[in-house]
């Protein structure tokens, strides 16, 4: 084998385990199993994620929770795919749609957005180190105000006005650099992990 042929070839494995890495966080969420949630992040993984921010285990605690109080059933399933490999690290962008049956409310939900990814390969293994979750889009009963993060969020009628805030100060789309799938390196701004701890100590 070549040079330049080895080289395509590792390029082409890389990519497929970054994929496998993705499908195994999805497959985790929807199957409810925590350890293959956590197979997708390395143990200094931080997720900003809505009303959330926080570590690999923090994020599976407050996922499953979540889920299991307000659906039935769920998907999340993975779209179109980029990836810019750099060595060790790769950002990735990857379109999702979530589709939910509810507990209440609407019986169906639908949903998408973007997960936001810089990855890094470990002792041979390709995981998430920091992801910041995107939303593009949700089905509403009226024209979405784009500026207010809280509308695509499925369990957005059961937002306090504090949690509201919080999320309407975290990052949104853009349809310019500004979005964060262009930050390189990806990063989840330590003060909105700041900010997350301190809503939460105030609802003790």
């Amino acid at each position: 084998m070549t040079e330049d042929l080895a080289s395509k070839v590792e390029e082409l494995w890389d990519r497929e385990k970054i994929r496998e890495c993705l499908h195994r966080y999805c497959r985790g969420v929807d199957r409810f199993d925590r350890d293959l949630i956590l197979s997708a992040f390395h143990p200094d993984f931080l997720d900003e994620h809505g009303k959330f921010v926080g570590t690999g285990d923090e994020f599976a605690d407050w996922a499953l929770g979540q889920h299991a109080k307000a659906h039935l059933s769920h998907q999340h399933c993975l779209l179109n795919h980029t990836c810019e490999l750099d060595g060790s690290t790769a950002h990735a962008e990857t379109y999702f749609m979530f589709i939910s049956m509810n507990r209440e409310g609407k019986p169906l939900t639908l949903g998408g957005g973007r997960y936001v990814d810089r990855l890094e390969k470990r002792s041979g293994e390709w995981r998430i180190s920091a992801r910041v979750t995107v939303r593009d889009w949700a089905m509403t009963d009226e024209i979405a105000d784009m500026a207010d993060l809280t509308s695509f969020t499925s369990t957005r009628t059961h937002l306090s006005e504090k949690v509201r805030q919080f999320m309407n100060l975290g990052r949104g789309p853009a349809r310019d650099r500004s979005d964060p799938s262009y930050d390189r390196p990806l990063v989840v701004d330590p003060a909105r992990r700041d900010a997350y701890l301190a809503l939460i100590r105030s609802r003790e």
